[in-house]
């Protein structure tokens, strides 16, 4: 898949347009996600929920998939979380790790960006995901 088609199923995908994923770039099985900080997006103790952590996690592990295999889905998804995630915008990095016939492992990580543009590192994930189109 191409960055604009990558760009169109971020588009179709309901939560993503309710959180605000913005592909900025996705090509040769890696992708780059952005989401600005949102009040409606945290949990009880002010920072992004978990939930929140996880979607962007596996979805920058799909779209960085999608660029190099065609449709998937994930079968399995792990992550990590390393620290409370704040900040004014966080950047999820997906990766292609290996693409076999049957089985595609791609892994992110999720940072926090500050007001300065100054990144951390929040989570990790990892991702098993499965071909649809073969």
């Amino acid at each position: 898949m191409s960055f604009q088609d990558v760009v169109a199923l971020n588009a179709s995908a309901r939560l993503n347009r309710l959180a605000g994923f913005e592909v900025t770039t996705a090509a040769n099985g890696t992708a780059e996600l952005v989401m600005q900080w949102n009040d409606d997006l945290t949990q009880y103790a002010g920072h992004l929920h978990a939930g929140m952590i996880a979607a962007l996690l596996d979805t920058a592990c799909g779209f960085a998939v999608v660029t190099v295999a065609g449709g998937v889905t994930a079968s399995h998804f792990s992550m990590n979380c390393i620290k409370p995630a704040v900040g004014r915008r966080f950047v999820a990095k997906g990766i292609t790790v290996r693409a076999g016939r049957r089985q595609i492992f791609a892994k992110a990580e999720l940072f926090s960006e500050d007001e300065k543009g100054g990144r951390t590192l929040v989570a990790t994930g990892e991702t098993l995901l499965v071909p649809l189109d073969r």
